[in-house]
Order: structure tokens, then C-alpha cells, then sequence
């Protein structure tokens, strides 16, 4: 069973206002409904529409991670960073490189 805000954001999918953003608004509503397969399949959508979006970087990063797929995490926050060093976004850059960080830290060496 799906939210009523996914419902309604996926009714805008295939329409003019099919986007960037209304694909990372769904990747964060199947992300806040436990989902994160989806979340990450429209979070990769909303970055192949605009590879510059830096939240939707740092979401994607947070699905990989919450899946258990910390090296495709630890990339995507690395494409973020470099996303968010591009387009002058120096906060998206700060929190994806302390995300980056710790999972570094957590990786077997």
C-alpha cells in the first residue's frame, strides 16, 4: 500500500511536470514508507534528468546506505560532492563529505 502523496506525486509521472524534482519528491516519500528500492530507482532517475542535483546525490547516498550497499553509497556521495563543488552548494558539500567519511571509517580495510 502506497501513501496518498505517492499516489498523488506518481499520477504527475510521464506529464509535463515530470521532472527532476517530482522524481526526487517520490524517492523521498519511498524512502520515508520503508522502500528504499524505489526511493533509490527514482533518486537515480531525478540525478539522470539533472546529474547536478546535489540533494538528490545525497538522498540516493542515504537509500544505498539504509539498503546496506555502502560502496555504492560511499560513490554516490563522492558524485555528490563533486555535483555540489560544481554548482557552489558548499553545505551539500560539507554533509556528503562527513557521510563519505564515516563510511570510509566503517569499511573493512
Amino acid at each position: 500500500m502506497t501513501s496518498p502523496a505517492i499516489d498523488r506525486l506518481e499520477k504527475l509521472l510521464g506529464t509535463p511536470r515530470d521532472g527532476a524534482l517530482l522524481r526526487f519528491s517520490l524517492g523521498l516519500e519511498f524512502a520515508k514508507a520503508s522502500d528504499p528500492a524505489k526511493a533509490i530507482e527514482h533518486f537515480r532517475e531525478s540525478l539522470a534528468r539533472d546529474p547536478g542535483y546535489s540533494a538528490a546525490w545525497r538522498a540516493l547516498g542515504k537509500a544505498l546506505e539504509a539498503s546496506g550497499r555502502a560502496e555504492e553509497a560511499l560513490a554516490a556521495y563522492r558524485d555528490g560532492i563533486a555535483a555540489a563543488q560544481a554548482r557552489g552548494n558548499r553545505q551539500a558539500e560539507k554533509e556528503m563529505t562527513v557521510f563519505a567519511r564515516r563510511l570510509e571509517k566503517r569499511a573493512p580495510s
